[in-house]
C-alpha cells in the first residue's frame, strides 16, 4: 500500500469541514475497492489502520453487519455476533458488488437477505438507513423502525455516504450535533451535488477516526469492528 507524505492512501483523501449549522466533520473518501471491515477490539487510533468506527456492538459481539466476501468479521457464518446480522432489526447496509463495482444501500436483517452478484466478491457494512432523499420520512424510518439509538441527544456521529459515482465517504464529527444535525450537515457539504446516500454508524464514544495525522479517539474506549481504507484491491 502506498501512502502519501501525510500517511494517508494514495487512493484516499482527508478533508475537514465546518457545516453552516456548526457541524465539524472529518471525512476519509476513498474507492469502495479500497475499504476492507475489521473486527479490532481497540480503539481506532491506536489500530494504526487509517479509517473509522464500524457498526454496533455490545462486548464482544457485533449488532450490525460486517462481512468481507462472504465471510463476517466477528466469526463464523450466520453465528450470532459474528457481524452476519442487524440484530433484532433490517437495517440500512451499503453494500459493494466487486463483479459489477455498484454501491447501494439495502435493508436487512442478515447477510441472506442481501442481493450481490457473487457471494464471495462483495462487502457490506451495517448501520440504520438516513435516507436523505426523503426529508418527511427519514426519521420515521431511522428511529421509529431501524432503532437508531439516541437520536436527540448531542453526541459525536460517525457515517458512512456514497455518491452517484460510487465513490465512498467515511464520515466522523469532532463536535457533538443530533442526528438530524448530522444528516443535514452531510447533505449539504459532502459530495454536493453528486451524494447518493448513507447511513449512520455506532455514535458518541465510538466516533472514531484516525486519516494519517488526524487522530479522533471519541472517548479513548475500544469498539469491535471498524471500517478500514486500505488502498486498491480487487
Amino acid at each position: 500500500m502506498l501512502l502519501s507524505k501525510d500517511g494517508i492512501p494514495e487512493d484516499a483523501k482527508y478533508f475537514q469541514i465546518t457545516a453552516d449549522n456548526g457541524v465539524v466533520l472529518h471525512v476519509l473518501r476513498t474507492e469502495p475497492s479500497s475499504i476492507s471491515l475489521y473486527s479490532i477490539n481497540d480503539n481506532v487510533v491506536r489500530s494504526e489502520t487509517n479509517g473509522i468506527n464500524g457498526g454496533f456492538f455490545w462486548d464482544n459481539q457485533l449488532l450490525s453487519i460486517a462481512v468481507m466476501d462472504g465471510i463476517p468479521v466477528n466469526g463464523s457464518p450466520k453465528e450470532y455476533g459474528s457481524g452476519w446480522f442487524n440484530i433484532k432489526y433490517d437495517r440500512g447496509t451499503i453494500v459493494y458488488d466487486r463483479v459489477t463495482g455498484m454501491v447501494d444501500v439495502q435493508r436487512a436483517a442478515s447477510v441472506d437477505d442481501l442481493h450481490m452478484s457473487d457471494a464471495t466478491k462483495f462487502w457490506a457494512q451495517g448501520g440504520v438507513s438516513m435516507n436523505l432523499k426523503d426529508e418527511s420520512k427519514w426519521y420515521n424510518l431511522a428511529v421509529k423502525e431501524e432503532r437508531l439509538p439516541f437520536p436527540d441527544d448531542e453526541r459525536l456521529r460517525s457515517a458512512m455516504a456514497y455518491d452517484n459515482l460510487g465513490e465512498i465517504y467515511l464520515v466522523v464529527t469532532s463536535s457533538k450535533c443530533t442526528a438530524g444535525q448530522f444528516r443535514t450537515a452531510i447533505k449539504r457539504n459532502v459530495a454536493v451535488g453528486n451524494l447518493n446516500e448513507a447511513i449512520f454508524l455506532d455514535g458518541d464514544g465510538s466516533s472514531q477516526l484516525l486519516a494519517g495525522n488526524v487522530k479522533l479517539e471519541g472517548d479513548a474506549r475500544k469498539v469491535l469492528q471498524m471500517i478500514g481504507v486500505t488502498g486498491e484491491r480487487r
